[in-house]
């Protein structure tokens, strides 16, 4: 029935009584709307005060950082990246790996059921830029570390469909056939800690000597494994010399490895 015009002139009448009957309301109203029009027929004026209002809000949100002085709670077993585990991850870093694999599992039942516990923010504190992600082509790569053989690891990148004949992934052979002698790490590490790495001297010092050091099993590893607690040391790849895929696989292997999940007592300010 609401289609009757009867129907529809009572309505437009009874709104007209109303508005009769409160003539203050009905000019209230009425210079609200032109003061509202003015603001949308003004570019200006309309650009002034949004800018006010986006400023009022950022502020809020904002202002309160600047009175904390730490937005991450250090988690007990986190460390910077070993020598060889920081070249690594410039090389992940390179090849785009970001590209296709997230690094963050987001607090949900179906992701924390496949990858693990979900993502902290002190696991990437040290991440210059993070690797969060935004896309998974491939999967989550946050608690890769341990998860796969080194053996299963060279295979894959040599030739990822042998072991995930659906994976799209390119092959990344050559990495395996590219020495890395680690010359400038010392000055990586220099520029890491001039963004807010905690790299000491010793760790500097001794950056060359624990990058060959955990590539190589045979070598006097045990002030690596004292600097870095927890690195993983292995002749990944299986060859001879030092290449850019035990980099790659030391960064690898080391992923959600550092926080001892089984103890870890989840903070409800974290």
């Amino acid at each position: 029935m609401a289609d009757n015009p009867k129907n529809f002139g009572s309505a437009k009448g009874g709104n007209l009584a109303a508005a009769a009957g409160n003539p203050a309301g009905a000019t209230a109203q009425g210079a609200f709307l032109n003061r509202h029009a003015m603001i949308e027929r003004s570019p200006t004026l309309l650009f002034i005060l949004s800018l006010l209002v986006v400023s009022i809000g950022g502020i809020v949100e904002i202002a309160p950082l600047f009175y904390l002085e730490n937005t991450i709670e250090e988690v007990e077993g986190m460390r910077p990246y070993s020598p060889l585990e920081l070249a690594g991850r410039d090389i992940y870093v390179r090849e785009g790996c970001y590209v296709c694999h997230s690094q963050m599992i987001r607090p949900m039942r179906d992701e924390v059921e496949r990858y693990g516990h979900y993502s902290l923010a002190a696991e990437s504190m040290y991440d210059h830029p993070h690797q969060w992600g935004s896309k998974r082509t491939g999967p989550d790569l946050a608690r890769v570390g341990g998860r796969y053989s080194d053996a299963w690891h060279v295979d894959h990148l040599n030739d990822p469909q042998s072991v995930v004949p659906e994976s799209i992934m390119p092959k990344y052979a050559f990495l395996g056939r590219t020495p890395i002698q680690g010359k400038r790490i010392e000055d990586l590490l220099r520029t890491h800690r001039f963004v807010g790495v905690p790299y000491t001297e010793d760790m500097i010092e001794n950056a060359v000597s624990d990058f060959r050091a955990q590539g190589d099993p045979e070598s006097d590893w045990d002030a690596l494994v004292e600097r870095y607690p927890g690195a993983v040391v292995a002749n990944f790849d299986g060859q001879p010399e030092l290449t850019e895929m035990d980099a790659l696989i030391a960064y690898l292997q080391m992923l959600g490895t550092l926080v001892d999940f089984s103890t870890f007592t989840p903070d409800a300010n974290r």
